[in-house]
C-alpha cells in the first residue's frame, strides 16, 4: 500500500507507456464518445511535486487541466493532502474522501490484517476530525469535495455527519447504492428539523 503505486507511477518512465493507454481512454471517452462530464482523479498523491509532476504528464498526452472543462480531482486519503489542503485546492479543482485509505494511514493499521482490522473505524475522531476539516478548507476555497468509501451505507451515523459537515457528492459501491441513499436521505431530514435552515 505503501509502495509504487497511484501518481507516483503516472510520471515514472517505468509506467509511461501505461499511464499513456490510461490517458488515451480518458481522451476518447471525453472526445469521441462526448462524455465530457467525466473527470479525472488521482489517487495516492503523496506530495504538490508529485501533483505537478501528473499535471504536466498529463499535458503532454493531451490531457490539459481547464482545456475543454477538464477538470483534474485529487484522491484526498492522505493526511499531508489534508494537512495542505489549501495548496492542493490551488493545484487540483477538487479533492474526493478515500476514507479507506484516509483511516488506515490515520491509524497506521492495515484493514486487512485480522489481527488489527478491528480497529479500523472510520468513525473514528481523529479520521472524523480530518474529513471536516478538509470539507471546510476545501470549501473555503471555492473546491469541492466527495467521499467515496463504505462507510456512509454501513454508518447511518456517518451519512449524517458527512451531510451536517456539507459533502458535496458520495459515491458507492453498487450493492450499496440503495443502503446509502436511504441514509443520506434519513440524515437530511434530521438535519432540517434540528437546523434552521435560511
Amino acid at each position: 500500500m505503501l509502495g509504487f503505486r497511484g501518481a507516483s507511477r503516472y510520471y515514472n518512465e517505468r509506467y509511461r507507456e501505461g499511464f499513456g493507454l490510461e490517458c488515451r481512454a480518458i481522451q476518447k471517452v471525453r472526445e469521441v464518445m462526448m462524455l465530457t462530464n467525466v473527470k479525472v482523479m488521482i489517487p495516492f498523491c503523496r506530495t504538490l511535486g508529485e501533483g505537478q509532476k501528473v499535471i504536466d504528464v498529463m499535458k503532454t498526452f493531451g490531457l490539459e487541466r481547464k482545456k475543454g472543462g477538464l477538470e483534474i480531482y485529487v484522491m484526498a486519503e492522505i493526511p499531508s493532502n489534508v494537512l495542505l489542503v489549501k495548496e492542493f485546492a490551488q493545484l487540483f479543482d477538487g479533492f474526493s474522501i478515500g476514507s479507506n485509505d484516509l483511516t488506515q494511514l490515520t491509524l497506521g493499521l492495515d484493514r486487512d490484517s485480522e489481527i488489527v482490522s478491528d480497529i479500523f473505524d472510520e468513525n473514528n475522531d481523529a479520521v472524523k476530525i480530518q474529513i471536516s476539516h478538509l470539507i471546510e478548507r476545501a470549501h473555503e476555497q471555492g473546491v469541492k469535495v466527495g467521499l467515496c468509501g463504505q462507510a456512509p451505507s454501513d454508518y447511518p451515523e456517518f451519512a449524517a455527519f458527512l451531510v451536517q459537515h456539507g459533502i458535496d457528492s458520495i459515491s458507492f459501491n453498487p450493492d450499496a447504492i440503495m443502503k446509502g441513499i436511504e441514509n443520506i436521505a434519513a440524515a437530511e431530514v434530521m438535519i432540517h428539523h434540528t437546523i434552521d435552515i435560511p
